[in-house]
């Protein structure tokens, strides 16, 4: 092999390497962003991984939990709250979308109304029943589902209008989410 030839395989072996040591810094710097943050979201209405009462079902009366969070990073100016089903046969099921909720709230009352907006500014999304606000659980008769409560500590608004999609307000939130909590629930239909 000539010189020049080896002089080549040897700059390219180290751009190379130097772009996947910046895919890892990088990629550590914001894993480290997000984890800042140590946010807590529980519910009076179940525990981590336990059955979410009927009454926040399809099943009877349908009405969103109470939840409540501590931990809140001091630089978030906004929260957003998206509640899903992986386990749903067509796909993840969206069943909340809740966005712009003040930064300094630390709770969500059982029953919340579902309109465009509920107190504080705090503005609903459209579900994958395509309503606006919290469609509780409602699987089809099998094994138990899992639902999804998770949190996210955003470093600005994301001032869109009511009835945004998921997709919309993920999109909306990339680059900003400093901290993350989550709380699992089930449902099972006989």
């Amino acid at each position: 092999m000539n010189v020049p030839a080896k002089a080549n395989r040897l700059r390219a072996a180290r751009a190379v390497f130097a772009f996947f040591i910046g895919v890892a810094v990088a990629n550590s710097s914001a894993a480290e962003k997000i984890e800042k943050g140590q946010m807590q979201l529980t519910s009076s209405a179940f525990s981590e991984g336990a059955p979410i009462p009927a009454k926040h079902t399809c099943d009877d009366k349908d009405l969103s939990p109470p939840l409540k969070w501590s931990g809140v990073p001091a630089g978030a100016k906004s929260l957003v709250l998206i509640v899903d089903d992986p386990d749903a046969p067509v796909g993840t099921w969206v069943h909340w979308v809740l966005y712009d909720v003040p930064a300094d709230a630390s709770e969500l009352p059982e029953d919340l109304p579902k309109g465009q907006f509920v107190s504080g500014g705090a503005r609903q999304g459209i579900n994958d029943f395509k309503h606006l606000g919290y469609g509780g659980p409602c699987p089809p008769p099998g094994k138990p589902h899992r639902y999804f409560f998770k949190l996210f500590a955003l470093d600005a608004p994301l001032d869109m209008k009511p009835g945004a999609t998921k997709r919309d307000v993920e999109r909306a939130m990339e680059k900003h989410v400093l901290a993350q909590a989550q709380l699992m629930g089930t449902y099972k239909r006989n």
